[in-house]
């Protein structure tokens, strides 16, 4: 039996929901909530999350900005690609390039966040035009730009050999296997994998039932592009400012890679390294999540010195 949520996991109602069409012609769902004349926030979710995955987030924002929301595709309601093609990271940008051309108007321009995948996202786009153009500025939240099974540390230390440490952990990452209902067992194995150890159980739940809800095959095929991924070349055009998110306890995406990203950035904004945190820190802290949100977005937005 599922347990409860929290009331800020759930979304509010939309004010609009509509599908938009990237590049190659994959339909991605889109939900947009707060005021339609409100400052834009676009938001892109992770590996094997959806729109639900960023409510509290949303509802920390709602009221004050229009917030753009879409699902990976293969994810939430957007359809899974025929063919193994349709996993790429050329294919995530294509798709963050049509988002923002279908939500963002002309002359205006929108705060994007991306979160773990949806951070790779906006470093796979660093460059292009389409979303240079529309991006004010970037929030990078528990990402990595490249070598993420050399980094991960969901194994124990005990298990040492460097090489039998990346086997280990890319056999952990592509697994085929589905997940299944949701029980006390895999509530714990997805805490200790991706969040803090002081997690409460209902929000433990809450990125549970997000997380279980992405098949198998489509959590395969982007473990595949997450195994080799390298997008080093477009953190580098990168333009806008951009500030990072890391949690002190990522066993996914340590803070050594938002170090490596803060370090590579044109126009940093800072770095905030949330105490106690792992790889979920939209859910586990949304709050401090939403006030770098709210930071970047402010129109005085200066830099600010690294925090660690």
């Amino acid at each position: 039996m599922s347990r409860r949520i929290p009331a800020d996991c759930v979304l509010p109602d939309p004010a609009a929901v509509h599908t938009v069409r990237s590049a190659d012609g994959a339909a991605l769902n889109v939900e947009e909530y707060g005021p339609a004349d409100a400052p834009l926030v676009v938001l892109a979710h992770g590996w094997t999350c959806s729109t639900a995955f960023w409510a509290p987030v949303v509802n920390r924002l709602v009221a004050d900005f229009r917030v753009v929301a879409y699902d990976q595709r293969g994810h939430g309601r957007s359809p899974a690609p025929a063919t193994a093609d349709g996993y790429s990271t050329e294919k995530l940008a294509d798709d963050l390039e049509a988002v923002l051309a279908a939500t963002v108007p002309a002359g205006r321009r929108a705060v994007v966040v991306g979160h773990s995948m949806g951070g790779m996202t906006i470093m796979a786009a660093g460059g292009r035009p389409g979303v240079a153009d529309r991006t004010a500025a970037n929030l990078l939240v528990n990402t990595g730009p490249g070598a993420l099974v050399d980094e991960l540390a969901v194994l124990p230390p005990a298990v040492r050999p460097g090489g039998l440490r990346r086997f280990l952990h890319r056999q952990i990452l592509r697994s085929r296997l589905p997940l299944g209902p949701v029980t006390a067992l895999s509530r714990a194995a997805l805490k200790y994998a991706t969040m803090g150890p002081a997690t409460p159980p209902d929000r433990v739940e809450a990125c549970a039932q997000v997380v279980h809800a992405c098949p198998a095959k489509v959590r395969f095929h982007w473990a595949g592009v997450l195994d080799t991924l390298d997008v080093r070349g477009g953190l580098a055009r990168i333009a806008a400012p951009t500030a990072v998110v890391a949690g002190s306890r990522d066993r996914l995406t340590p803070p050594v890679h938002a170090r490596r990203i803060a370090a590579a950035l044109a126009d940093p904004r800072g770095l905030l390294e949330l105490p106690g945190t792992g790889h979920m820190s939209p859910v586990e802290r949304p709050a401090e999540v939403a006030a770098e949100i709210r930071r970047i977005a402010a129109p005085a937005a200066t830099p600010l010195e690294e925090t660690a």
